[in-house]
């Protein structure tokens, strides 16, 4: 079952990683944050932005995310029978990740949606920008899936557990620090799916 849920995690972050890409790229153009700031390039770039297309990236994602959860939680388990306190920790962290990711993909597709169906004016804008301000607290989640990836790379890396040393390699902490730098789209979806596509062969 552990492999099971584990491709399931893998699976799950690449369609998460596809929705939020659906959310990030139109005909008109791709959307960054950095966009927010001024009304005119973001009412341009979302001007070509079926709202159906939020719509089924913000569900699929929620459904994708969710079905991502069990593989964090039978690594923590499976973590436990080496050492209780640190599969206690990837329990609760991965916990807090997943709930407060999907809440926080929810908010970001919403805000999208209401900005588009407002008819992507400077007073949209500014409305759709203070809800996200508001609710931005959800992105916390991320701290979450740090503490489970740096605990759990901390247990390969030193030896406290069955897997080589050089399989610490396949965790979301490295591989995100090397795809930080780059302008590819869905970075933290992107780094997961390895560290469970890598972990499919070792556990």
């Amino acid at each position: 079952m552990l492999k099971f849920f584990v491709i399931m995690a893998c699976l799950g972050h690449i369609v998460c990683g596809v929705t939020d890409c659906m959310m990030a790229y139109s005909k008109s153009g791709r959307f960054d944050f950095s966009d927010a700031k001024d009304s005119e390039k973001m009412s341009r770039v979302f001007a070509k932005m079926p709202l159906k297309q939020i719509e089924l990236a913000t569900l699929i994602g929620i459904f994708a995310l969710f079905a991502a959860a069990p593989g964090y939680l039978s690594i923590s388990m499976w973590i436990s029978q080496y050492s209780k306190i640190a599969g206690n920790i990837c329990f609760i962290s991965s916990l807090f990740f997943i709930v407060l990711i999907v809440t926080h993909h929810g908010f970001c597709g919403a805000v999208e949606w209401f900005y588009i169906r407002l008819g992507r004016t400077e007073e949209a804008r500014i409305a759709v920008l203070e809800y996200f301000k508001k609710t931005i607290l959800t992105a916390i989640a991320y701290v979450g899936l740090l503490v489970f990836s740096i605990t759990f790379w901390g247990m390969v890396i030193m030896r406290k557990t069955d897997l080589p040393i050089w399989a610490a390699v396949f965790n979301t902490f490295p591989i995100f620090l090397i795809l930080s730098p780059t302008k590819i789209p869905a970075k933290g979806n992107i780094a997961n799916a390895i560290m469970f596509f890598g972990l499919i062969f070792f556990l």
